[in-house]
């Protein structure tokens, strides 16, 4: 069974020594509700994935793409998004940004 969250929150730049990224972080319930699927995967699998990763679904508007969310060291997940979705939904830093996530 997938699970489908529902978030909304602010885009933000962060800028690497190579590379600049765009992402959304979540927090709250959503992050909490990712952090179980997250350790129910680890238990049925016997492991995690890369980073503690979890697969899935995003849709931001009317683009869909499957990636990875990461988990912070405090409970927060990060979701990258790409510059073709960035230029798609017409979307920049500090934007705000209606996110639905399938956990896979």
């Amino acid at each position: 069974m997938t699970e489908t969250l529902a978030w909304r929150g602010e885009i933000t730049r962060w800028q690497g020594e190579k590379a600049t990224y765009h992402l959304l972080t979540i927090d709250g319930a959503c992050a909490e509700e990712i952090t179980m699927h997250e350790r129910l995967r680890r238990l049925e699998m016997g492991g995690r994935r890369g980073f503690g990763s979890v697969k899935v679904l995003a849709e931001i508007g009317g683009t869909r793409w499957k990636t990875s969310v990461f988990p912070s060291k405090t409970g927060e997940w990060w979701l990258l998004v790409g510059k073709k979705v960035l230029k798609t939904e017409d979307l920049a830093a500090g934007d705000a940004a209606e996110l639905t996530l399938e956990l896979l």
